[in-house]
């Protein structure tokens, strides 16, 4: 009987220790992965619909904070330039320094004479209501629409400005990621412009919300173990005991 006893402590004294660290690598990994993506990401709400639609007026948004440099044909970056209102904006790269683009052809935004395939518009849209003049980007600078092409104030309305309205690699902030609020996720890639080159690849939002996912079983778990444990040990101890056979 008291063999019993000492196993069941044993095993009581190995099972608090391991639930400990549970919670405690679990908290670890928690406050770490919010810290990471503090560090990484910045959210924002979009007051218009001139990305819609892929991002709607009121949308919450995160971006990853990045240098200009990184921003390649397809990003949807979030960016402050002087001529435009020196405020937050967002819109879609679709042309990089040294690229020429027009619009449109068969309906379509051409860059680099290639016709591109812009899935993120909305369906039975052209790519432009009025007509884009063939225009070469400045090197460093970025060619800016929005989604939205009826009612976008981008690149187009400052063609008349230095850089024929293009903006500074510079300017960038942010490239963002997902929409947050309402739920939409990530983004889709802009597959259209792969023909002209790479694209950039999702930034690592979703395994900073795997690590707090994992942080949060983990506290949940370790944490649950101690009430579990008992309620077990005293079902074990209220077991009426085994009835003994006696012989002779």
């Amino acid at each position: 009987m008291s063999q019993t006893r000492r196993t069941d402590e044993g095993q009581g004294r190995l099972g608090s220790m391991l639930s400990n660290l549970a919670v405690a690598l679990g908290c670890v990994l928690f406050l770490g992965g919010f810290a990471w993506g503090a560090v990484v990401y910045q959210p924002y709400t979009v007051p218009t619909a001139s990305m819609s639609p892929t991002i709607a007026a009121g949308d919450r948004i995160l971006a990853e904070r990045i240098d200009g440099s990184e921003v390649q044909r397809g990003d949807v970056v979030v960016f402050k330039q002087a001529s435009w209102g020196n405020v937050p904006m967002v819109k879609r790269v679709v042309a990089v320094g040294g690229d020429t683009v027009a619009c449109c052809t068969d309906g379509k935004l051409t860059v680099n004479g290639k016709q591109i395939d812009e899935s993120y518009l909305a369906k039975g849209s052209e790519a432009r209501a009025s007509k884009i003049p063939t225009i070469t980007v400045p090197e460093g600078r970025l060619f800016l629409l929005g989604d939205e092409r009826s009612g976008s104030l981008d690149s187009t309305a400052h063609l008349t400005e230095a850089g024929n309205g293009s903006v500074p690699r510079g300017s960038v902030d942010a490239r963002v990621d997902a929409v947050v609020w309402p739920m939409n996720g990530i983004l889709d890639r802009a597959t259209g412009f792969e023909t002209l080159g790479g694209i950039s690849q999702p930034g690592p939002l979703r395994l900073v919300l795997a690590v707090i996912v994992a942080g949060a079983v983990l506290v949940l778990g370790g944490a649950a173990y101690g009430p579990l444990a008992k309620r077990a040990a005293r079902r074990r101890s209220g077991r009426p005991a085994k009835e003994q056979v006696l012989v002779g």
